[in-house]
């Protein structure tokens, strides 16, 4: 049977030595204190979240969320031993409700003993409801410090009574001076500069897109390259090194974000930005037939009348997909947004629709007025249908001003046209009828 130590992680013995060559570089540079963490100041930093719940003697259970290779198990590790706490691991993907009962078993008994344990749940949120009920009473008596790291939205993946009883804590991407500070930790350990120019350095970092534990294990590669190795270009650098997918599940909170920021950057008149989002979804594998339907409803939604075109390019390049495909069709979907990022916007259509259902559902079965109804019969016209109708095209201005709306309800005003784009000309000729309904008003 093999020990607690082997089953759940338990941080017993010390550190191994960053000189053993066996441990990959991740892990031979791994922070011992919490100080050497690199990029989550805000977290770990003097004026920190973490700093100041250590030093107030008040560690509550936590959520961990960030990206992947952000430091989210390193905290963990380095939390329990400042705060003195047994340190206990779990992975919600290899563990199941028989590993949550022992955990929870083991640290009750160091409890009792006078030992408090941090419970670190790696991937937290592949724990389904029901388990994650299961750390209600043991994070609400004090049993554990639980610390649950994921890299999806906790508002979306962890129970709301589970979120309640856990302080919520972002990790951010590193960031260019966070990684470079781990290249030169890495030099350091090494004895030698990694073999790459600047450019190629700065390539390096944009390689790893935040993730230092992958940023690591390419300058371990690179580090690796016999010595006598001339110092790698950009080219040099992407033939001795693959380049990963961008970060990018199209299931997840991901997904929403990056159409999120599309949509954004259309409606803030931001061509190049849109672009650039439109990119990201594409080069991520995000299906363009989706991103279509998108752009066809922000020409409905933000451009409006104001751009009576827009949404005429949104379905043609959405059928300019559907008969071309990939990739030549990718480019009128860009096309596409370039049009309706620089189209002037408006979204008078769309909030008059919602507030003419609002209307239509507050009034509920008025008639139309009598005068606008068709009389086919001799009894409907003796009721009224269609009597005193005045037909526009007979009028010297194409209008008749009579009033469409049900007897007894007041006009409302539902379009409002800004004087953006051609709602501009359609203000105008609004404004002009306002003016001979008014005067012809009996």
């Amino acid at each position: 049977m093999p020990a607690e130590a082997d089953l759940f992680g338990t941080d017993a013995a010390p550190p191994p030595q960053r000189d053993d060559p066996a441990r990959p570089l991740a892990d031979r540079l791994r922070p011992q204190t919490l100080e050497e963490v690199v990029g989550q100041d805000h977290l770990t930093g003097p004026e920190g979240a973490i700093t100041r719940m250590l030093a107030q003697a008040s560690l509550s259970s936590i959520i961990l969320w960030g990206p992947p290779g952000t430091g989210k198990t390193t905290i963990a590790r380095l939390l329990a031993a400042r705060a003195g706490l047994a340190f206990v691991s779990l992975s919600a993907v290899f563990s199941g409700v028989a590993d949550l009962k022992r955990a929870f078993e083991e640290a009750r008994r160091r409890r009792a003993a006078g030992q408090r344990t941090l419970l670190f749940v790696d991937e937290i949120h592949r724990f389904n409801r029901a388990q994650q009920d299961g750390f209600l009473p043991v994070v609400e008596d004090g049993t554990v410090v639980l610390v649950g790291a994921t890299t999806e939205n906790p508002s979306f993946e962890l129970n709301g009574a589970l979120l309640s009883r856990c302080r919520v804590l972002v990790l951010k991407r590193l960031d260019e001076a966070a990684l470079e500070a781990l290249l030169a930790r890495a030099e350091r350990l090494a004895g030698h500069p990694l073999p790459v120019t600047e450019e190629a350095r700065a390539v390096l970092c944009a390689m790893a897109d935040g993730d230092g534990r992958y940023l690591l294990n390419l300058a371990e590669q690179l580090l690796a390259l016999p010595a006598e190795t001339e110092p790698l270009g950009p080219d040099g650098l992407a033939r001795v090194l693959e380049r990963r997918a961008a970060l990018y599940d199209k299931d997840r909170e991901e997904h929403y974000n990056l159409i999120s920021a599309l949509h954004k950057s259309m409606r803030g008149s931001d061509p190049d930005a849109a672009l650039y989002w439109l990119a990201r979804m594409i080069v991520g594998g995000e299906d363009p037939r989706y991103i279509a339907r998108r752009v066809l409803r922000f020409a409905s939604e933000d451009v409006g009348l104001a751009d009576p075109t827009a949404i005429h390019a949104a379905l043609a390049a959405w059928e300019t997909y559907e008969r071309l495909g990939s990739p030549e069709g990718e480019l009128a979907i860009a096309q596409a947004v370039l049009h309706l990022a620089s189209a002037p916007k408006s979204n008078a259509a769309y909030v008059a629709w919602g507030a003419a259902q609002r209307a239509a559902r507050e009034t509920g079965s008025l008639m139309p007025p009598k005068h606008i109804l068709n009389a086919p019969t001799r009894m409907m016209r003796e009721l009224g249908y269609a009597k005193g109708y005045a037909y526009d095209h007979d009028t010297e201005e194409g209008f008749s001003g009579q009033d469409y709306f049900p007897e007894g309800m007041e006009r409302p005003r539902f379009y409002r046209p800004t004087t953006r784009g051609r709602e501009a000309a359609i203000a105008e000729r609004l404004a002009e009828w306002d003016r001979l309904r008014q005067k012809r008003r009996p």
